[in-house]
């Protein structure tokens, strides 16, 4: 009897189910056990294939898609890609805000995926007619037949993430993991994996990761949104200047704030002591993970498991380029033999 082809129908099938590693060189000095869930190794290269899926089919079995209908979203990069993707597989276009603060790689991929694109500038308050998000609205009210993602807002964005990423994380640590640390910024990620990761026991601690210029972390100390702990910042998908309900406070234990530069290193570093290239919130995530660290957060028996959102290949014209970091000023004399120089031969 011949032996059936062993192939996957399409690249949606390879969604989800990402491995855990363990780190072991960049986490010498600290205490515990740490492990890293690489979502780069998603077809799409993140996390948000996982809701980008999930909501698309979500919204096939409601009738609210339908064939020939256009996907609209905010988006700073990943998202989109997710999106551009699915809707190739299932024949919709696909329309995406984007802030100009994404990386040229980013943008350059959702062309490439047939997306049409709109670039927005970063440093605009949320209410202004050009922020993407805005963008989006007007987008979706202009386009007869589509649906709009709206994932700071849409709750399927966290269940998405209680359906897969929180119980392949349970199975994966045998049920022993202590802490979890992700970063925020739909806050769709942390809020559906900790949702499950509680339900199966509420010891677990849910650390999250927010950034300076963001007004995350105050708000969920104080429930208090402050205008003016915002300012630009150079982390992509990483907190936010408004408050998404996406995003369950209360679910979250502490938030800890990381800098452009030092997440922009620690991001390098991974990549020279791990062998992971990953992407700048995936640096961000360790930087937190070593500040937790200092604060007393873990002891020798703590199994810490970190949620690496994408990979590295969408930073090539920024944390990973010599000329945009030295840009920055991320090259001080403490760090300027991170450089690397190259030699031509003629």
């Amino acid at each position: 009897m011949k032996e059936e082809i062993k192939a996957y129908n399409n690249v949606l099938e390879l969604i989800g189910n990402t491995p855990l590693i363990k780190l072991n060189n960049i986490t010498q000095g600290l205490s515990g056990n740490f492990y890293a869930k690489v979502e780069a190794f998603n077809p799409g290269h993140s996390t948000k294939d996982r809701i980008a899926l999930y909501i698309i089919e979500e919204a096939e079995k409601r009738g609210i898609l339908k064939p020939g209908d256009t996907i609209i979203e905010t988006t700073s990069g990943n998202t989109g890609f997710s999106l551009a993707m699915v809707s190739i597989i299932k024949g919709y276009d696909c329309i995406l805000a984007v802030s100009s603060k994404s990386s040229a790689d980013k943008i350059d991929m959702l062309r490439t995926m047939g997306a049409k694109v709109y670039v927005c500038p970063a440093n605009v308050s949320a209410d202004d007619e050009r922020s993407y998000y805005n963008v989006a609205k007007r987008l979706h009210e202009e386009t007869k037949g589509s649906v709009y993602i709206n994932q700071y807002f849409n709750d399927l964005n966290v269940d998405a993430h209680y359906n897969s990423t929180g119980p392949e994380i349970w199975e994966q640590t045998n049920g022993k993991i202590t802490h979890l640390v992700a970063c925020s910024g739909t806050g769709g990620t942390i809020s559906g994996t900790a949702r499950f990761l509680k339900e199966q026991n509420p010891d677990i601690q849910i650390l999250g990761v927010d950034a300076f210029g963001s007004v995350l972390k105050k708000y969920h100390e104080t429930k208090e949104f402050d205008n003016e702990e915002i300012y630009p910042y150079r982390i992509e998908g990483l907190g936010k200047n408004l408050i998404p309900t996406a995003t369950d406070f209360d679910i979250i234990d502490n938030f800890m704030k990381v800098s452009d530069e030092d997440s922009a290193h620690t991001a390098r570093e991974l990549a020279k002591k791990e062998g992971l290239f990953v992407g700048y919130t995936s640096g961000a995530a360790f930087q937190a993970i070593k500040q937790y660290e200092e604060a007393g957060t873990f002891n020798e028996n703590s199994n810490v498991v970190v949620i690496f959102p994408d990979h590295g290949s969408r930073y090539m014209s920024k944390i990973y380029s010599d000329d945009w970091m030295s840009e920055q000023g991320f090259f001080d004399t403490k760090n300027k033999e991170e450089a690397q120089k190259i030699e031509i031969i003629k």
